[in-house]
């Protein structure tokens, strides 16, 4: 079976307007699949479909959606009635803030729960029954190291995270042996527009086009993310986070949430704490 019929005509990719989404999208649409392209900012999905429709010959859609919205993954639904979806790829939702979570009012927690949370397990349970009836298909689930271990300034982002995880691996367990891959990708820090953006702000980058030290390019985690698509129900991406994860096993819950103390406030510029 190729990859197209296996995971086509359709694929969704919710978070497609730039980074890790876009590129995730242009990587679908090289193999033939059809992309719905989805996020909040439909000049700069115009830019993503022109690209893709420029490079390859799949076929594109935008469909410019505020994920936060409670009705969110029902407009998707509908937006989507018409094609046939063998592939969701959910990557949104990054926080754009890193601060404590008592420094922003509790709306941007439950938008991040909304957007995290409901949304994908909203959409896994509307596109999901077709997949197994077909006996085929895939569902990508972005992770982060944050939803490891609770740390501090990623307090919302980290359970929500954390949810994402362990609701790919469940999901993995009930529709592996339906024929439907079902993969958690975990990202560590990652070569993003978003995250340079942050590092710009907090001064420890000179430019928004600079690199972050230490942060793995979006190719590499493209690359990982198709190698290991039928290999769920967990992937962590790329050495640093796997040899990290594996230190991890080691330790205690409490151990673990200390180290993440010390890596926000590493992060911050700020003495680590006691």
């Amino acid at each position: 079976m190729t990859f197209a019929s296996k995971y086509g005509p359709w694929a969704l990719v919710a978070g497609a307007s730039d980074g890790v989404g876009a590129a995730f999208a242009l990587g679908l649409a090289e193999r033939g699949v059809n992309v719905v392209l989805l996020a909040r900012r439909q000049g700069v999905l115009n830019r993503v479909a022109a690209e893709i429709e420029s490079r390859t010959s799949a076929q594109t859609r935008t469909v410019a959606i505020d994920l936060a919205r409670p009705d969110a993954a029902a407009a998707v639904a509908h937006a989507t009635g018409d094609v046939e979806i063998g592939c969701l790829v959910y990557c949104a939702g990054a926080d754009p803030d890193f601060k404590p979570f008592l420094a922003n009012p509790i709306e941007a927690a439950e938008a991040m729960v909304q957007r995290n949370c409901m949304v994908p397990m909203q959409l896994c349970h509307h596109f999901a029954p077709a997949m197994v009836e077909r006996g085929r298909g895939g569902i990508v689930i972005f992770g982060s190291g944050a939803g490891l271990a609770g740390g501090p300034n990623m307090v919302a982002y980290g359970a929500s995270k954390a949810f994402d995880m362990v609701f790919a691996e469940a999901l993995w367990a009930e529709l592996h042996d339906q024929g439907v891959d079902v993969l958690g990708l975990i990202l560590g820090k990652t070569d993003t527009p978003a995250l340079r953006q942050l590092e710009h702000s907090r001064g420890q980058l000179g430019s928004p086009d600079d690199v972050p030290s230490g942060a793995t390019a979006v190719d590499d985690v493209i690359a990982e993310a198709f190698e290991n698509l039928a290999h769920g129900p967990t992937w962590m991406v790329g050495a640093d986070l796997r040899a990290a994860t594996q230190m991890m096993g080691s330790l205690t819950r409490n151990q673990l949430v200390r180290l993440m103390a010390q890596a926000s406030a590493a992060a911050m510029g700020a003495d680590h704490p006691e």
